[in-house]
């Protein structure tokens, strides 16, 4: 049986990110810092905040201009080994 292939994304395009980690003082701007630096020129519109309902957890959704695979790729990699991220979408 022939597995569906995923859809080829055409580079660049706005791409959402949602990066959930542990509520802190400094998490969104720690995420938003990260990002910059793969994907320079963030405005405060791309940038999405919700706590959870009981305020431990914070997710961040970003919007980005991706250029390819290779920056989602480190991108995604820098977030998690921060070791305050919990989860990158």
């Amino acid at each position: 049986m022939n597995e569906p292939k995923a859809p080829k994304i055409e580079f660049p395009c706005d791409y959402v990110i949602k990066v959930i980690g542990d509520s802190a003082p400094d998490f969104v701007e720690f995420v938003v810092e990260v990002v910059e630096q793969h994907a320079p020129g963030l405005s405060e519109k791309d940038v999405f905040v919700r706590d959870s309902s009981g305020g431990r957890f914070s997710s961040v959704n970003l919007t980005i201009v991706a250029t390819g695979e290779p920056q989602l790729k480190a991108l995604f990699e820098e977030l998690k080994a921060s070791g305050r991220v919990h989860m990158v979408l």
